[in-house]
């Protein structure tokens, strides 16, 4: 992805922003002008929780260029709360098993090395939910 749209998307990538639709209550990320199911403009922006469960996980061995230093690495498709259905990065998976259907929440985290532009990419990432509660939970 080029360093300008990382730029215009900050919000999505940071906040883990995306859009609603009034007509039809959907809601989309990354955000979109118009309603793909009822075609109704002027979509809202709304924030997602950040809680979703894994939907499905592979692992990266030959990365693309920008992401040498991360490999190996996980990504990961999750479902979130509200309903998307996200593609990003997993962070702390050292040592845990992946599973289907495990809870995951958002964590915001370097995404791609520095390259000719000097700019350390940082995005959102889905990290294993190892107590369900949250941090303060059971």
């Amino acid at each position: 992805m080029e360093l300008p749209r990382y730029h215009r998307l900050r919000g999505a990538y940071y906040r883990l922003e995306g859009s609603a639709c009034p007509g039809c209550e959907r809601r989309f990320f990354p955000p979109r002008a118009v309603c793909p199911s009822c075609k109704t403009a002027g979509l809202g922006t709304v924030a997602f929780s950040g809680r979703g469960t894994l939907y499905s996980w592979s692992r990266v061995v030959q990365p693309p260029r920008g992401f040498a230093s991360l490999a190996p690495y996980d990504v990961g498709m999750v479902r979130l709360e509200e309903g998307p259905l996200v593609t990003a990065q997993l962070a702390d998976t050292e040592g845990v098993e992946l599973a289907i259907g495990m809870p995951v929440e958002m964590v915001t985290r370097k995404i791609r090395d520095a390259e000719e532009h000097g700019y350390i990419v940082y995005g959102y990432k889905f990290r294993p939910l190892l107590r369900p509660g949250g941090a303060g939970g059971p």
